[in-house]
């Protein structure tokens, strides 16, 4: 148990300072949200424009976009459309024709030719933006495609596009991080009231710590013969 003393002590020596400076720049981070941080505080609402391109059917001011991305979808030019009001649909980009939503066959298709082990489809679900699963956490209509190994392939229903890709370790790491935040739900607050006076104690702690480091040394100093 000594033996263990001295090995705490001297490791306490080692570690102390970086535990410290954690704390400190963690609990620096805690105490204003990353939304006033990037300084989205300061932007000034603005009534958004409609996106129009003159002699375009796609993109006219009866359209009412918001933005368009082109992309290439099976050998073809497509623009993804997004309208003012959220929605999104495809269109052939040189015909203007509008393309169908993806269908549970064309998305299972499309994660097997794009996905390692993609081939391996144990379902295909549909999940509408308002109710999408805990892993994906974005107001997109989406298809799950859930691989044998666990993973789950998100394609969108309206963008022909692998949304997002979450496997086993994702999930686990998801946590995790819920935990080091202490955000369980939607794991994205790293500021509020809990996580700000755990960090503050966490680094009280830590510099009471330090300071009884060197109180030890110093009585071990001053300590009299016998």
């Amino acid at each position: 148990m000594r033996t263990l003393a001295r090995w705490h002590v001297w490791l306490g020596w080692l570690v102390g300072v970086p535990i410290v400076m954690w704390l400190a720049s963690g609990l620096f981070m805690t105490l204003r949200p990353i939304e006033e941080v990037r300084g989205e505080h300061l932007r000034l609402k603005q009534a958004p424009d409609a996106l129009v391109l003159p002699g375009s059917a796609v993109a006219s001011a009866e359209a009412q976009l918001k933005e368009m991305r082109v992309t290439m979808q099976q050998g073809r030019a497509v623009a993804i459309l997004t309208g003012l009001d959220g929605s999104v649909r495809r269109v052939d980009f040189a015909s203007g024709a509008a393309i169908p939503a993806l269908g549970a066959a064309e998305a299972q298709a499309l994660v097997a030719a794009r996905i390692a082990g993609g081939d391996k489809a144990d379902s295909v679900t549909l999940f509408p933006a308002d109710r999408t699963p805990p892993d994906f956490r974005r107001e997109v209509a989406v298809w799950r495609v859930a691989l044998a190994d666990g993973t789950n392939v998100y394609v969108g229903r309206d963008t022909g596009e692998i949304e997002a890709v979450r496997t086993r370790w994702w999930r686990a790491f998801d946590l995790a991080w819920g935990f080091h935040i202490m955000d369980l739900s939607g794991r994205e607050d790293t500021s509020h009231p809990v996580l700000i006076a755990f960090a503050a104690l966490s680094l009280t702690g830590a510099l009471i710590g330090c300071v009884l480091m060197f109180r030890r040394r110093r009585a071990r100093r001053i300590r009299p013969l016998q």
